[in-house]
């Protein structure tokens, strides 16, 4: 059972920057598929961007693209999530999630998706102020 922990949210103005982060517990974090998702009050969870395993891979929202930006560190057991030029419409709870041994072709319509995740955080709450 993999525990994954988001920190790094908090209020910013818009334009500016924040770093979010997810730690994994589970030994076997490298051969995860990582993606982040975003929940705003009164709206459906959104999908924001995924990673492969090895990294090679990342797709993004159209509506984050360009401004956000995925990685993952896998000796330390974490993926970022690097948001620049933020907008008050980017304010939202942001989960990290996770998938184990993923197989197939891995594609933007497969890793957007939230039920092909079988873990997830708590979420960290990330509020951009006009």
């Amino acid at each position: 059972q993999v525990q994954l922990v988001e920190s790094g949210g908090g209020l910013v103005q818009a334009g500016n920057s924040l770093r979010l982060s997810c730690a994994a517990s589970d030994r076997a974090f490298s051969n995860y598929a990582m993606g982040w998702f975003r929940q705003a009050p009164g709206k459906e969870r959104e999908f924001v961007a995924t990673i492969t395993w090895s990294g090679g891979s990342t797709y993004y929202a159209d509506s984050v693209k360009g401004r956000f930006t995925i990685s993952r560190d896998n000796a330390k057991k974490t993926v970022y999530l690097e948001m620049n030029s933020l907008k008050p419409e980017d304010t939202a709870v942001y989960y990290c999630a996770a998938r184990s041994s993923p197989t197939g072709i891995v594609t933007y319509v497969t890793t957007s998706r939230p039920r092909w995740y079988n873990y997830w955080g708590q979420g960290t709450q990330v509020t951009v102020s006009s």
